[in-house]
């Protein structure tokens, strides 16, 4: 079952000596709205492309041992990517093909990231005040 990871929790994975890629991955699976500013070390997996390419997406992070999806609210669109690769993924650890893993949603999404970390560079990049004023004023 796929549980929620708060914003707090996350800024403390990619602020210890954790490697991205390696140790953890974040996924946004944000379509257009991804402008404007992404989780430092995040990988941008749209939406729309995620049915076509959850396959490569597991095979390229079988050995990474916790994976966080978000979207913007992290509450259609980053659940649903995120059961889906941990559908996946169980049944290749059921099969003796993949580690014990933890996949994680994002709690708020990076709406919420945002708003708390923004002004933080180690934990927020391409952050564009100009989008998030018009996006959500």
């Amino acid at each position: 079952m796929v549980k929620y990871i708060t914003g707090e929790d996350l800024a403390k994975i990619v602020k210890s000596d954790q490697v991205p890629h390696k140790d953890y991955l974040i996924v946004d699976v944000r379509d257009d709205d991804y402008v404007g500013g992404n989780i430092k070390g995040s990988h941008n997996l749209p939406s729309a492309d995620f049915l076509r390419s959850v396959d490569e997406l597991v095979r390229k992070t079988n050995d990474v041992p916790k994976v966080i999806f978000h979207c913007a609210l992290s509450q259609a669109r980053g659940p649903k990517a995120a059961r889906i690769y941990e559908e996946t993924r169980n049944m290749l650890q059921d099969q003796g093909k993949d580690i014990p893993h933890e996949v994680l949603i994002l709690r708020g999404g990076f709406t919420e990231f945002q708003a708390q970390f923004r002004d933080d560079p180690k934990l927020v990049e391409n952050w564009n005040a100009e989008v998030w004023t018009s996006e959500w004023s």
